[in-house]
């Protein structure tokens, strides 16, 4: 029997709506993956302003950034668990309104300690919107789809980061310092507004549902905690304290595997990590983004060294690689969707191994620079894409929450690793004891020698993914 005119006018008016909801959820995570980054990035360009507002020393000011990023790094997979638990609606809600009050207590704070302390409340509110919203994109968009909009949310992330710097600095220009933080107060409440009126209701509980981890949560912020600080402090050196910590995470890390093990509701189950595809897109996560994180280090010193570019001017080279990112984000989720998200991850790989090489090879020169950086930050944004796809799609419902929150966490802890270990890299390779006053031929030196190194980790990254998806298939008897 046909559908009646009047049927077909129903149907078509309820898959309208469908459609305007999910871009009004769309709209509302990523303007909540903007905010998280953008966070993460203003912050930097006001430290000597900081410094000079407290008459702080630069080992204070620091902590602006670090009390961010450490919040959001530890607690990140506590986040996404516990949204798995009372419901990822109803946390969301919650972060987004404790990210925007410490924006408030952020830009008000009349001392510097009452700064970093409404700077962690916010990146507490950080890791929650960061840890649920790849979790709402599996819930709420088609499985053909989730290609496009987590590439939507890789261009929003990557918006976030590289608006952050040159907003900052005008914003400090022309309203001073506390406007890099209040300015998230107006955009928080938008995303809040957007994100009650249009996010699904949460599922219904279950009659009984798993307790709360908290010895594991606290073991593993513990044990992140000591990682991060390990390698940040000390800005490039190496001494004691850093050692220590970094023995304390490693001690940390094998008392959580055996707490988790015994567990009967762990924070993370281990046999999750049973799953290949979930193994290697976590592995390959960590891998490229210290890769990435090395255009960042190594960029501003070789620039800067070798060409003797004013810092305006080294802005805008190193933009280029977030603007490609930004660019290519939907389009490199489009193609996933078209071509596979599988397959998809290894032509991302393989981008960033080119882009890797090109600069350890090619001649010196901005423009050469510039064209090898678009390569691999193009590369980026495929990966990004398509391996978030992959992890996400056929992870069970009550799981995406923290498997959302530990593919955030390897990025950061990528991102971490690469500012200090690949830090490190250019240093020695430069055969300089401080880069900064470093020769023009060192610096060039050190910058393909890292660049080879971070070549060789793309191709590492690349034979983990493939001995990812050769078991993948093994299992499935292929």
């Amino acid at each position: 029997m046909k559908p009646t005119v009047a049927g077909q006018g129903e149907a078509q008016a309820v898959s309208a709506e469908q459609s305007f909801s999910a871009r009004q959820v769309l709209a509302s995570l990523s303007l909540s993956m903007l905010l998280s980054s953008l966070s993460t990035s203003i912050a930097n360009v006001g430290l000597p302003t900081l410094a000079q507002a407290f008459g702080a020393s630069f080992q204070a000011v620091q902590w602006v950034v670090l009390a961010y990023l450490l919040a959001v790094t530890t607690l990140i997979v506590s986040a996404g668990r516990l949204g798995d638990l009372v419901g990822r609606r109803r946390l969301l809600l919650a972060g987004l309104t404790l990210f925007t009050l410490a924006s408030i207590l952020c830009g008000l704070a009349p001392t510097l300690w009452l700064l970093i302390a409404a700077r962690a409340a916010q990146g507490l509110g950080a890791a929650v919107m960061m840890a649920l919203t790849m979790a709402f994109v599996s819930d709420t968009v088609p499985k053909e789809k989730t290609g496009s909009a987590m590439g939507l949310l890789g261009t929003m992330s990557a918006i976030g980061t590289t608006l952050g710097p040159s907003l900052g600095g005008a914003l400090i220009a022309g309203f001073g310092w506390r406007a890099i933080f209040l300015i998230n107060v107006p955009l928080g409440l938008l995303t809040l507004l957007l994100a009650y009126r249009y996010l699904p209701a949460d599922r219904p509980r279950q009659p009984e549902r798993a307790g709360f981890d908290h010895p594991g949560t606290l073991l593993l912020a513990l044990t992140l905690a000591a990682y991060a600080l390990a390698m940040t402090l000390g800005r490039g050196s190496f001494g004691a304290l850093n050692v220590a910590l970094l023995s304390a995470a490693l001690i940390g890390a094998g008392v959580f595997v055996l707490v988790e093990g015994k567990a009967s509701s762990p924070l993370v189950r281990l046999k999750m990590f049973d799953n290949p595809v979930l193994s290697a897109g976590l592995a390959t996560s960590v891998l490229v983004s210290t890769v990435m994180m090395t255009t960042l280090v190594v960029g501003p010193f070789y620039l800067a060294g070798a060409f003797g570019l004013q810092a305006a001017l080294v802005g805008l080279v190193l933009s280029v690689g977030p603007l490609v990112a930004a660019f290519t984000g939907v389009p490199a989720g489009r193609i996933a969707d078209r071509f596979g998200a599988e397959r998809m991850i290894f032509v991302g790989l393989a981008g960033i191994a080119a882009g890797c090489f090109l600069l350890s090879l090619l001649p010196d020169g901005i423009a050469s620079y510039v064209a090898s950086l678009a390569i691999m930050t193009g590369g980026y944004a495929v990966f990004q894409a398509a391996n978030n796809t992959t992890v996400m799609t056929d992870i069970q419902p009550q799981q995406r929450g923290v498997v959302s929150g530990m593919l955030n966490l390897s990025r950061n802890l990528g991102l971490i690793t690469g500012a200090s270990v690949m830090g490190a890299v250019f240093a020695l390779a430069s055969s300089a004891h401080d880069v900064a006053t470093a020769q023009p031929n060192a610096l060039a030196m050190g910058m393909r020698i890292t660049f080879a190194i971070g070549g060789m980790l793309m191709i590492l990254a690349l034979a983990i993914a493939l001995g990812g998806r050769v078991l993948a298939l093994k299992s499935v008897g292929r």
